[in-house]
């Protein structure tokens, strides 16, 4: 027997393939909706009227779609960027962002600030995120914006509901309710996500054609971490964010890590990982709990520049990292990887090792086929998946179903 689907349900779904195939594009006609979203002319054309009468979409002024073809040019239609906001938090080790966007992703206004985690109590750090999204929505750009989900993103491991900082290298709290606690504090829904997965989701984002089914988002920097797409899903466990690649073990027993276990990834690939070693120190030696970005690229610009502890310090990093991933190309076929953080600014260096590595693993054999992408900065893309995470929730379970009502949020401020 065929189960038939409820109008409403209906309605629902259609308002918001069109409004993905919108924000996907930037400004399209009407003609190419139907084209990408299978829906006729005619529904793509009632359900437009409703969204540009809702103020979720807008006839772009004085541009045109399809012009090249055949007949009358077509109106281009956009997101309304007064539609509704989002917050992006970004908590990583001694530092906090946070920017607000609009609906059309574009960031409104934006507070970056450096401040020692590990010092801080677990109401302090909670609190410093309070107290700068509360600086933020207040900020007269903002005024007037409806301001519909928050998202946090932090380094370390949340659990799988996305509620909760379960564990991270950045503080001694594990357990810490950023979700509750946000909402309690502003009244609107609020994520909570690995840095690394939002690393993931951004890069589908800023390049489609690379970044679409299956491929890997690696963070080089104080620490390893990795954001794992599937199949066109973010991998993420049953009790937890998951994809914590830097801690994998490379030698059992081996170099202290951060984390306090031995013989971690990161233990020989993060920033105080190569620092250690190229200094001499002993792998028992306490990590660093910060290197500038400075330092690194003086440490790199040594590396390149002559053989030395510098150089094989890179070579380690390289070694680590390629049978981490030859183990995991030996679980899944080889796939686009990306390398983000101020470690791919050094990447010239441990590429060599890393694919030479790869081939002595069950994982290498098609290693001829792995290509690799650098991105020296990850704070763009952590804060760019933030929003694309909150502003796809809004698309589908908000502005979706439909009514001016559906689009109110809380003045946060």
């Amino acid at each position: 027997m065929s189960v038939g689907i409820r109008h409403d349900d209906l309605r629902k779904r259609n308002r918001a393939m069109v409004i993905s195939a919108v924000r996907r594009a930037g400004q399209v006609s009407r003609t190419d909706i139907a084209a990408t979203t299978g829906l006729s002319h005619s529904t793509i054309s009632a359900i437009s009227a409703d969204l540009i009468a809702e103020g979720i979409l807008t006839e772009a002024k004085g541009a045109e779609a399809g012009a090249a073809r055949r007949g009358r040019p077509q109106v281009a239609i956009g997101l309304n960027p007064e539609a509704a906001a989002v917050v992006a938090i970004v908590l990583l080790f001694n530092f906090l962002s946070v920017a607000v966007v609009d609906f059309s992703g574009r960031v409104i206004v934006e507070e970056r600030r450096k401040l020692s985690t590990f010092d801080l109590s677990e109401d302090e750090l909670v609190g410093e995120c309070i107290a700068m999204v509360r600086r933020q929505t207040a900020r007269r750009e903002v005024a007037g914006r409806d301001v519909l989900r928050i998202v946090l993103a932090v380094q370390g491991t949340t659990d799988a509901v996305g509620r909760e900082m379960l564990w991270s290298p950045i503080t001694a709290h594990e357990g810490v309710d950023f979700g509750g606690r946000l909402e309690k504090a502003f009244g609107v829904p609020v994520t909570v996500e690995n840095d690394c997965n939002m690393i993931a989701v951004a890069l589908r984002w800023h390049d489609p054609d690379r970044y679409r089914d299956d491929f890997i988002a690696i963070l080089l920097s104080h620490g390893i971490g990795m954001g794992l797409v599937l199949k066109g899903d973010l991998f993420t466990g049953t009790h937890s964010s998951g994809g914590e690649f830097g801690h994998m073990v490379h030698r059992p027993d081996g170099a202290l890590c951060r984390c306090g276990r031995r013989g971690c990834v990161e233990a020989y690939a993060g920033n105080y990982a190569i620092w250690r070693s190229a200094s001499g120190a002993s792998e028992d030696e306490a990590p660093i709990s910060d290197i500038s970005v400075d330092d690194m690229a003086r440490l790199a610009v040594s590396a390149r520049d002559h053989d030395g502890p510098e150089r094989e310090a890179y070579q380690k990093a390289g070694e680590a990292l390629g049978y981490g991933l030859g183990s995991l190309f030996a679980l899944i076929d080889p796939a686009p990887v990306a390398m983000v953080g101020i470690g791919a600014a050094a990447f010239d260096l441990i590429e060599p090792s890393l694919r030479a590595t790869i081939g002595l693993t069950a994982g290498g054999q098609h290693s001829k086929a792995i290509s690799f992408a650098t991105y020296a900065d990850e704070l763009p893309l952590i804060t760019l998946g933030c929003a694309m995470r909150a502003l796809t929730f809004i698309d589908t379970e908000v502005l979706a179903v439909g009514g001016q009502t559906a689009a109110r949020g809380k003045d946060v401020a």
